[in-house]
């Protein structure tokens, strides 16, 4: 018996290892493949996603036709040597993640999957990312002796312990080249520097958001776009850095996530810096409702004391007969009542989980007695 067998006369590269089993949800930015339940067609794609620490993800070509399936722990090419990631994609749902970038990959350019990972691969890739934490911190003093103004986030070795990737964050530009010397010299790897904002900081280190979810950037978003107040202002949030910011200091992405329902709602609202002018009083604009089309004026500029509620069509009329030079004698109509608080409404109230079922005419005179005895009523009638 070799070493690479174990006492039933299994390879090693037919075995999972108990300790790296792959469990959905644990890894971050999965992707749900929702053609899995497509018949089994033979598929001719050769390319494989492999995830690697935290969020780092890359697509290589199968070149060895290894039947690999999702959570498979196998070894690539790398620059230099080979890396240890595991598998998180394969099948059809390739074909529509590669549509995503502008510009497609070329085949060409896509780096290798070598093989299944031995027993000698995962042991080197498990001291590997046993010395990740150490080096981080260690390196975090190298850089504060040096006076350097950034911040190292994050270390990754690689699968085969020759290179090891430092992600750091820093708002201007960083000469490093001598941390790279001093780092080199101490840790006796390959240094690569990769700067990353902080709001992919914040994806890699992962955590709980202010609604209770993982955050977003840590399991879906993989593009990064510029947030800034007018998101809030559109959505009629409160200017509170408190409340708007996320764990990255960075406002929060998911004020970008129904912004264009409110823009789309709002292109036909009247301007709001116009003041409404009637016979009794003026009143300025302090707030609205974009979904139940409500502005709220006040009689005093400077308060919210006094608020009445108008609807959209009814600040458009006001505002044309203002324009002619005219006032109007009330500002809300007589018949105009909007209530603020919000109407909950049970949408399953009569509905039943069983509607859909078919009924046979057994069921029928069972459940409608009564029906049944009526019919027979009328019929008697009738004749």
């Amino acid at each position: 018996m070799t070493d690479n067998e174990d006492i039933q006369g299994q390879s090693w590269e037919d075995i999972r290892m108990p300790d790296i089993t792959y469990k959905p949800g644990y890894n971050k930015l999965d992707s749900f493949n929702w053609l899995k339940d497509l018949p089994d067609v033979p598929n001719e794609n050769d390319i494989v996603e492999i995830r690697f620490k935290n969020t780092r993800k890359g697509f290589f070509r199968n070149i060895n036709g290894l039947r690999l399936e999702i959570g498979d722990v196998v070894a690539v090419e790398a620059s230099p040597g080979h890396d240890i990631g595991r598998v998180s994609m394969v099948g059809h749902l390739i074909d529509e993640q590669l549509k995503k970038p502008k510009t497609l990959p070329s085949p060409d350019d896509l780096k290798k999957v070598y093989r299944k990972a031995k027993a000698a691969d995962i042991q080197k890739w498990e001291e590997a990312k046993k010395l990740e934490t150490p080096t981080m911190l260690r390196s975090r003093k190298i850089s504060e002796e040096l006076r350097l103004n950034m911040k190292i986030g994050d270390v990754e070795y690689q699968g085969d312990k020759t290179k090891a990737i430092f992600f750091y964050i820093a708002v201007e530009r960083v000469d490093f080249r001598q941390l790279i010397k001093v780092l080199a010299d101490e840790f006796r790897v390959r240094i690569e520097m990769r700067q990353i904002g902080a709001r992919q900081e914040a994806g890699r280190i992962g955590g709980i958001g202010s609604c209770g979810r993982e955050l977003c950037c840590s399991t879906y978003i993989t593009n990064f776009i510029s947030i800034t107040t007018t998101h809030a202002k559109y959505q009629e949030l409160s200017l509170n850095p408190q409340k708007l910011a996320g764990q990255c200091s960075k406002l929060k992405c998911c004020l970008n996530f129904e912004l264009d329902c409110y823009v789309d709602a709002q292109r036909s609202f009247p301007p709001k810096d116009i003041p409404l002018e009637a016979l009794d009083c003026t009143a300025w604009f302090q707030k609205m409702e974009v979904h139940k089309g409500l502005f709220w004026y006040s009689t005093d500029p400077h308060s919210t004391a006094n608020l009445i509620a108008l609807p959209v069509q009814r600040v458009r009329e006001i505002q044309a007969i203002n324009r002619k030079g005219k006032k109007v004698d009330k500002l809300q109509l007589i018949d105009e009542k909007w209530d603020s608080a919000p109407v909950s409404q049970d949408l399953l109230k009569n509905n039943s989980l069983t509607r859909f079922d078919p009924l046979d005419n057994k069921s029928q005179h069972s459940r409608y007695p009564n029906k049944r005895k009526n019919r027979r009523f009328n019929d008697k009638r009738n004749k």
